[in-house]
């Protein structure tokens, strides 16, 4: 096994309200837990006239480059702008798969019941069980249900995957102490 020296954060985080601040604090759990963060420029903040093309090209190659320079990655499956993850952050859990890295992820919730993604694609989209009990939404569309917090893809996947209760879910960083916690361990 190789040694896990840095890990890479995928999350929406960036995109938060205070995002340097956060990923400060992002930063120096990953150094008191002994590894070295990397958090790719996703292009947050960025003033119009930068927001081209040719500059989402950039930071798309710059984030895949530092991935594939990292020892592992930690992703924030928190559900994001819907009932899921954030779209991206799922693309590089599954890029650093592909390359063979250790991936561990967390997910924060505000209640118990937001643990079920059949229920938060009803209270958004609606949904319900249909006669034979499987979870459609309202285009009765089949939601996979394995009674996971996440798609089988992005749970299975994952060496550690904790579901973390929470007032905050967008600042509370227990679950990604957990995953580092969890990647000690499996450093040693």
């Amino acid at each position: 096994m190789k040694r896990v020296e840095t890990v890479f954060l995928a999350g929406p985080d960036p995109w938060f309200p205070d995002p340097v601040e956060h990923r400060r604090r992002r930063e120096a759990l990953c150094v008191e837990a002994g590894f070295r963060a990397v958090t790719p420029d996703l292009g947050a903040g960025l003033d119009d006239e930068r927001r081209t093309e040719v500059a989402a090209r950039i930071l798309y190659a710059d984030a895949l480059a530092a991935l594939r320079g990292a020892d592992a990655l930690i992703a924030n499956l928190t559900p994001w702008r819907g009932p899921h993850c954030d779209p991206a952050t799922a693309f590089l859990a599954g890029f650093a798969a592909a390359l063979g890295k250790p991936v561990f992820a967390y997910l924060n919730i505000s209640d118990e019941d937001d643990a079920d993604p059949c229920g938060r694609v009803g209270a958004l989209c609606g949904a319900a069980p249909d006669a034979q009990g499987r979870w459609r939404d309202a285009t009765d569309c089949e939601i996979e249900d394995f009674m996971l917090p996440e798609t089988v893809m992005l749970w299975a996947e994952a060496r550690r995957f904790f579901v973390i209760m929470t007032a905050d879910p967008l600042h509370d960083l227990t679950g990604l102490q957990m995953s580092l916690e969890a990647m000690q361990i499996y450093a040693e």
